[in-house]
């Protein structure tokens, strides 16, 4: 099913019958972080009746237990920082973005951090002059990242001056495929969700942060359109599904 999207004017081809899923999965042996149990599924007891078919149950009715930010792929709004309570619900006016996925390396400092830099995203976005939406993919890219234990392993995180720059390119939506865009330990300074919401000088309702992505080594960077779906919780984080097109 191929389409032509006309957005800011320029033309963007696309063929919605090869979309790419960059979520994970909520799955009990999914990746974790924040110091969670693993997320669980459970059947729904009653006296003798059991809400699972395999034991004996006339259906399926399953309890599940999970974090919206420790488990799977997530998007959050400033609501996760903020005093006021801002639902990630109504963060959206519309669902389809132009995106631009790039693989960064990142850096290593003098303490022993790694860190998404500016300059590595400038040498990336800058001759793109239409970046709504900026999916990161880090380096090594293996497929332990879809069941990998973040807690207690400091993992990369995003310079403020980084998301400065973003802000100065006008995106809206960030998606990474690590667990947060700040240290794991910072002291609840969380210098890079401030910076990309503007809070608490005047906060950007509009812009989200999407974490534990994966996108396939056999997915090239470059320009795509994002479709984002996220299940309408009225909370500051749920569970989502970002989907990617090609641009062709």
């Amino acid at each position: 099913m191929l389409a032509t999207i006309l957005h800011k004017g320029r033309d963007y081809k696309i063929d919605f019958f090869s979309p790419i899923d960059i979520s994970i999965p909520l799955h009990p042996k999914g990746p974790r972080a924040w110091y969670v149990d693993p997320m669980r599924i459970e059947p729904v007891t009653n006296g003798d009746w059991v809400g699972e078919v395999a034991q004996g149950g006339s259906v399926n009715f399953r309890n599940i237990w999970f974090n919206p930010h420790g488990h799977g792929t997530h998007t959050e709004n400033v609501g996760h920082i903020s005093k006021e309570n801002y639902s990630v619900n109504h963060s959206f006016d519309r669902f389809m973005f132009v995106a631009e996925l790039a693989t960064v390396l990142p850096k290593q400092l003098e303490n022993g951090d790694y860190v998404i830099t500016r300059a590595q995203l400038e040498m990336q976005l800058d001759e793109c002059k239409v970046v709504e939406a900026l999916v990161i993919r880090t380096l090594s890219n293996g497929a332990g990242k879809l069941a990998f234990n973040y807690s207690n392993t400091n993992p990369p995180y995003f310079e403020k001056e980084a998301i400065d720059y973003l802000n100065e390119k006008g995106v809206l939506h960030l998606l990474t495929d690590m667990p947060s865009v700040d240290k794991e330990v910072d002291g609840g300074v969380l210098a890079a969700h401030h910076a990309f919401w503007n809070y608490p000088q005047a906060p950007l309702l509009n812009k989200t942060i999407t974490e534990f992505i994966y996108v396939p080594n056999e997915v090239f960077d470059g320009t795509y359109i994002l479709q984002m779906q996220i299940a309408p919780f009225e909370n500051d984080a749920t569970p989502s599904k970002p989907i990617l097109y090609k641009v062709v």
